[in-house]
């Protein structure tokens, strides 16, 4: 059985977190000791490293309660985790699509910069903001 502070250093999670999503029902409720210490098994490390896995994918805790759900589940009941799992992937395709646009339009103002830095009149600072104010 491990404490709060050893399940903590084990999975990497925060102890307030922990104590966080045992309120959210994401975690068990923990068995107590004797001086009503918290006491965790294996099961709830498991639990908690899949939390933590499931998080660091970006999922919200809505589909991580959901997958959490499915334990145990067969058949067509599995189709749920599949459409959590493409629905995130989508996202996260969504995310980097609009982050390359983003770095494309910081090149445009950063070259700006560049462009105009040699022409020895201190004029580069303008074409960085002229470039920040309009779009392209």
């Amino acid at each position: 059985m491990l404490s709060i502070g050893e399940l903590s250093q084990r999975s990497g999670v925060k102890i307030p977190t922990i104590r966080f999503y045992e309120t959210k029902g994401l975690m068990p409720e923990p068995e107590r000791s004797e001086g009503n210490q918290r006491r965790y098994d294996r099961a709830a490390l498991e639990r908690l490293l899949f939390i933590r896995h499931s998080r660091d994918l970006g999922l919200p805790l809505a589909d991580v309660a959901a997958l959490i759900s499915l334990e145990g589940a067969s058949g067509e009941a599995l189709n749920a985790a599949h459409e959590i799992a493409h629905r995130q992937r989508d996202a996260v395709r969504d995310r980097i699509a609009r982050l390359r646009l983003l770095e494309r339009e910081l090149d445009r103002i950063a070259n700006a910069c560049e462009s105009h830095h040699g022409d020895g009149h201190g004029d580069h600072v303008c074409a960085v903001l002229h470039a920040f104010a309009e779009p392209e």
